[in-house]
């Protein structure tokens, strides 16, 4: 009896963990988006990632837990294997239009296997 007991709290442990699976990367998910301002992309900005944020955790690359950088014409960014859940995506750039500096995020949800293709909006 107390054998079969254990097995069973064993197999209900081995869930639990099992299910709880943190945001970050080693998942199926894909974040592939677009640096836009005022409707057009931002080629070459960098945007940075950070794994189970809700809210801007702050400007700086230290605050992130990834980065990539956006392409040069469609200005599309790419984090790949991700877990499912909530990210946060800030990107920082430079628009030749007006000549100056411009940032933004945003908070994203992920769900396992998805490809999720945000615009990510970014101000002076």
């Amino acid at each position: 009896m107390r054998q079969g007991i254990k097995i069973i709290m064993l197999a209900g442990i081995s869930v639990m963990l099992y299910g709880c699976v943190e945001e970050g990367f080693g998942g199926e998910a894909i974040i592939a988006g677009k640096v836009w301002h005022h409707g057009q992309p931002i080629q070459g900005a960098t945007v940075y990632i950070k794994y189970g944020a809700t809210e801007l955790p702050g400007t700086h690359p230290s605050d992130y837990d990834d980065q990539t950088g956006s392409s040069i014409g469609d200005a599309i960014f790419i984090f790949r294997d991700l877990e499912k859940g909530s990210y946060y995506l800030y990107a920082k750039g430079y628009d030749p239009t007006i000549f100056d500096s411009v940032s933004g995020g945003i908070a994203v949800k992920i769900k396992k296997g998805e490809l999720l293709e945000p615009i990510l909006p970014v101000i002076e």
